[in-house]
């Protein structure tokens, strides 16, 4: 079995709640989206989205929601730059135990 660092259940726990918190904000915006209340700023959804891009990926796919704003092309991107940092880190996790 592969040692892991003491750091890896909290940061594993951290990083989930991004992608947790990603997808409520993006539900909640598309909520109130048919009201007329506040909504969340898009900056503020962008900034969600680079945190925790699988979250927010997913509320964009299920709630239909900023598909076609062009900002929020992004959010792929950022998923697949999360994908391609998990693996490097990853491979340094399984290089370091052998």
């Amino acid at each position: 079995m592969i040692p892991l660092p003491e750091e890896i259940p909290i940061l594993t726990c951290i990083w989930l709640g991004l992608n947790a918190i990603a997808f409520l904000f993006f539900a909640h915006d598309k909520r109130t989206a048919g009201r007329s209340s506040w909504r969340t700023p898009e900056a503020t959804l962008l900034l969600f989205a680079l945190l925790g891009p699988f979250g927010a990926y997913g509320a964009m796919r299920v709630f239909r929601h900023k598909t076609r704003k062009g900002k929020f092309h992004l959010v792929p991107v950022f998923l697949l730059l999360q994908v391609i940092l998990l693996s490097l880190l990853i491979g340094q996790l399984l290089s370091r135990g052998s």
